[in-house]
């Protein structure tokens, strides 16, 4: 196992309310057999409904970041949405504590620009927060632009780096940027947690993948992924997809 993971494992510290939508998710039964991340890059993935994100938020928030994103300092709330999945659960600490943190999701990375907007409105003898996202206002950016510059910018290593679908915000050209930068970070003394849909994203080599399905949450390869499989399926055999799929005879 990497000296230089932060989060070595997670446990189940008691059982769910049979009521919690989570109670009934495939990563439950992952939970339960205390799995160990042993890469420093750790991927979530499997269709939609499978938890992936949910998972996610809880390792995220058991850490102490703000549950709707940021650094370990954010602190800010506009729509209490996240599960408490993570006050069941314990994560299992390396003995090296990281330098820098960010959970980064695409569908309330809004939130944490709006939040860094009003911390800078109010002054202070520091310099501004928008200055270690690039010095340019993120609500002055394209979500894309914004969103690259966060992980550009704002990841400076030696850290412990939480991302939500970030191809949501990402052409396929920034999406293996981010494979680029996820290496030299990773080299850099720094793990990553990543749930994703995009076989872009998912390439990167020295990783674990735990597939989320109806069974369970498996660690698959590569390109024994679902993800991959049905992408390289399509792209191999598209005029024969869209026939079936659009009922063209």
């Amino acid at each position: 196992m990497p000296e230089q993971n932060y989060i070595r494992g997670v446990h189940l510290l008691t059982e769910p309310d049979t009521e919690e939508y989570f109670s009934r998710l495939p990563f439950m039964e992952m939970l339960r057999s205390e799995p160990e991340f042993q890469k420093p890059v750790t991927y979530f993935v499997g269709e939609n409904g499978m938890g992936k994100s949910t998972l996610l938020e809880a390792i995220a928030a058991a850490y102490g970041f703000n549950p709707e994103g940021g650094t370990l300092n954010f602190s800010f709330s506009t729509y209490d949405s996240h599960s408490e999945l993570y006050r069941l659960i314990r994560l299992k600490k390396g003995w090296l504590r990281p330098r820098d943190g960010f959970f980064l999701r695409a569908e309330s990375f809004y939130n944490v620009a709006s939040y860094i907007e009003e911390l800078d409105s109010r002054g202070g003898s520091g310099p501004l927060v928008k200055e270690g996202f690039g010095g340019k206002n993120l609500h002055e950016q394209s979500h894309g632009e914004s969103f690259f510059a966060a992980i550009m910018n704002r990841f400076r290593g030696n850290g412990i780096y939480i991302l939500d679908e970030p191809e949501a915000a990402l052409s396929p050209q920034r999406q293996m940027s981010l494979l680029v930068r996820i290496h030299e970070l990773v080299e850099n003394g720094s793990q990553f947690f990543i749930a994703t849909h995009s076989p872009i994203v998912l390439a990167y080599p020295d990783a674990d993948i735990f597939e989320l399905n109806e069974k369970g949450a498996v660690l698959t390869d590569y390109r024994d992924t679902q993800t991959y499989k049905v992408s390289k399926y399509f792209l191999d055999n598209t005029d024969k997809m869209l026939n079936l799929l659009l009922d063209k005879d």
